[in-house]
C-alpha cells in the first residue's frame, strides 16, 4: 500500500506546487486579480487532496485489482501481464548487446559492452531520435521502417572498442512500452496504444515480427532476443543503473509463480515470474479527479483509458498545470488582457 499511496500524494503535490510557483512568480499588484487567481489555485489544491484515509482506499482498491488480474485474463482493470522473464540479471553478464526502446515521443538505441563479474558496463553508446507526430498515427510499416532505418545507421557506427564474440550474431533487446500480451520471451501482440500513439493496423499484431521485417528490409543482421516492457526492463536494469525517468507510469515486480492462477505452463525453475502490472489503466472512484483531469481525458486519443497514468505520469502533469493557468488567464487576467499564444498549445508544458 505504501508505495502506491506515496506516489499518488507526491504527484498531486507536484502539480499543485508547479501551479503555485507560477502564481507566486506572476503575483500581480491588482488585488482583485490576485484573489481570484488564489481562489482557483485553492480549489485545485482541495480537489487534488489526498488525505491518508483516501490514499489507503486507493491502495486497497489496487490490491483487489492485482489479485483479480493474476487470477484470469480480462478479469481486472490491471492486465498483470506475464513477462516470461523468470529471473533478473546477476551483474555477471558479459558481451556486446544492443537495445531499442520504443515508448514515447522519442525512441532510444543503445549498444553496451558488459565486462562480466565485478566490471559491469565497460563501454556504451546511446542515441535518441524523435518520432515525427505523423508516424504516431500513421501505419505500422511507416513507423517501423523509420525506426529500422535509424537503427541501421546506429549499427554502422559501431567502433573497434566494442568487441563481438567471434561467430556470434548480434542480439537486440526490444523494449516496447505499450500493453502487449506476450506468448514467449521474444513475441507478443499489441493490445492497445497509449502515450499519444494510435496506429490501428498494428493492434493485435506481433510487434517483434513487425520490427524484424523492417530490420530485414534495411539489411540489418541482428536477432531480436527478447521483448520486454519498459517497466520490466527498468526492473531488470536496476542491477546496472537506477537513474531512469519516463513519460508514462507503470510498475513491475517479482511474483511467486505459484501465486499466479492464470499461469498454466510449467513453473519456472526459479519459482518466480516478473509481472508487468500495466497499472496506468487503474481506475477507482477514490482517485482525486478534478475537472481538469476529466477534460484532459475526454480530449485524449484514448478517453476512458489509462486514467491512473493521466493523473500521475510526467507526460500529463505539465498539461494539467497549463489548463489551470488557462483558467486563471480567462477568469483573473493572470497574464494581462491577452492570453499568451503559447499557452493555448496543448502539452506545451509537457
Amino acid at each position: 500500500m505504501g508505495k502506491v499511496a506515496i506516489g499518488v500524494a507526491v504527484v498531486c503535490g507536484i502539480a499543485v506546487a508547479a501551479a503555485a510557483a507560477v502564481v507566486v512568480h506572476r503575483k500581480t499588484k491588482k488585488s482583485g486579480r490576485w484573489v481570484k487567481a488564489m481562489e482557483i489555485l485553492k480549489e485545485f489544491e482541495e480537489k487534488c487532496g489526498t488525505p491518508i484515509p483516501k490514499l489507503k482506499q486507493v491502495a486497497d482498491a489496487m490490491i483487489v485489482e492485482m489479485h483479480a488480474g493474476l487470477a484470469s485474463e480480462g478479469g481486472s482493470k490491471l492486465k498483470m501481464l506475464i513477462s516470461y522473464v523468470d529471473h533478473l540479471p546477476t551483474g555477471r553478464e558479459k558481451g556486446l548487446f544492443y537495445a531499442l526502446d520504443l515508448g514515447g515521443t522519442n525512441f532510444r538505441m543503445l549498444r553496451v559492452q558488459l565486462g562480466g563479474k565485478g566490471r559491469g558496463i565497460v563501454n556504451q553508446q546511446f542515441e535518441e531520435v524523435s518520432i515525427p507526430p505523423s508516424l504516431m498515427t500513421g501505419s505500422s510499416d511507416a513507423l517501423f521502417d523509420y525506426i529500422a532505418a535509424e537503427l541501421a545507421k546506429f549499427v554502422a557506427q559501431e567502433g573497434s572498442d566494442f568487441k563481438q564474440s567471434p561467430g556470434r550474431q548480434r542480439e537486440l533487446g526490444f523494449t516496447f512500452s505499450f500493453p502487449v500480451m506476450q506468448s514467449s520471451i521474444a513475441s507478443g501482440t499489441l493490445l492497445r496504444w497509449t502515450k499519444g500513439f494510435s496506429i490501428d493496423d498494428m493492434v493485435g499484431q506481433d510487434v517483434v515480427a513487425e520490427l524484424a521485417k523492417a530490420m530485414e528490409r534495411q539489411g540489418i543482421d541482428m536477432r531480436i532476443a527478447a521483448l520486454v516492457n519498459d517497466t520490466v526492463g527498468t526492473l531488470a536494469g536496476g542491477r546496472y543503473n537506477n537513474k531512469i525517468l519516463g513519460t508514462g507510469s507503470n510498475a513491475a515486480y517479482v511474483e511467486r509463480a505459484h501465486a499466479i492462477p492464470k499461469w498454466h505452463g510449467l513453473l519456472p525453475k526459479s519459482g518466480e515470474m516478473v509481472i508487468n502490472m500495466e497499472w496506468g489503466n487503474f481506475r477507482s472512484s477514490h482517485l482525486p479527479l478534478p475537472d481538469y483531469d476529466h477534460a484532459l481525458d475526454t480530449e485524449s486519443l484514448n478517453p476512458g483509458e489509462q486514467i491512473y497514468e493521466k493523473v500521475i505520469a510526467g507526460m500529463y502533469l505539465g498539461e494539467i498545470v497549463r489548463r489551470v493557468l488557462c483558467r486563471m488567464t480567462e477568469e483573473a487576467a493572470f497574464f494581462g488582457d491577452t492570453v499568451p499564444p503559447k499557452l493555448k498549445e496543448p502539452f506545451i508544458l509537457g
